[in-house]
């Protein structure tokens, strides 16, 4: 099967970490749909990344779904538990940290435009949803040493990819300072290689 997707994208990432975690071989097509030549459409009609093409070349998108389909295709190293109310708490905070993703690329992406244009704003609502969601993380977190408490799981592989988008895009936003548990959580991901080796960068 073939990845694509950008090396700066959490989405991405979040896919990434979750193929090396259950230890699934693919290949790696680096493609920004923001640049002029990208072949992203061609794949994906939304124009988003990532995209997983399988083996049949049957397409998938969004990185929710992706990483659904790697949890059930390999048995091994399950990342998400069976249909119940645990599995909707993974989905909370997937969902959740998939938005502090959103908000973040939208400010990202409004900075890019000339200052003139730019909505101030609006880039302060983008900004309220980060702090709400960092707020409503690190409350659900607690003392726990992972998400949902003992085990390691989709739902820290999301968080740890929204912290790490947010430590690359928006370093003067100082999450570690204000949640001492979201920092302890994002340190010890970074343990893992499956983490470490996806860290963002240009």
């Amino acid at each position: 099967m073939k990845l694509i997707g950008s090396l700066t994208s959490p989405y991405a990432r979040k896919v990434r970490i979750v193929l090396a975690e259950k230890k699934i071989d693919y290949d790696f097509e680096v493609d920004s749909p923001w640049t002029p030549e990208t072949r992203v459409p061609q794949v994906n009609p939304l124009g988003k990344i990532p995209v997983l093409v399988l083996d049949d070349e049957t397409v998938l998108f969004d990185s929710r779904v992706i990483v659904e389909y790697l949890d059930n295709v390999a048995p091994n190293n399950k990342l998400m538990p069976a249909p119940n109310r645990e599995r909707t708490e993974v989905k909370r905070w997937e969902a959740l940290a998939d938005g502090v993703c959103d908000a973040a690329a939208l400010i990202f992406l409004e900075r890019k435009r000339p200052p003139k244009q730019q909505g101030k704003e609006w880039v302060a609502r983008q900004e309220d949803k980060i702090e709400r969601s960092l707020e409503f993380m690190s409350e659900q977190l607690g003392e726990g040493a992972w998400c949902m408490g003992t085990h390691f799981s989709l739902a820290d592989i999301a968080a740890g990819c929204a912290l790490g988008y947010l430590a690359f895009r928006f370093p003067e936003i100082d999450w570690r300072g204000k949640h001492a548990n979201l920092a302890r959580l994002f340190d010890k991901l970074m343990l893992r290689p499956s983490v470490a080796e996806t860290a963002p960068h240009d």
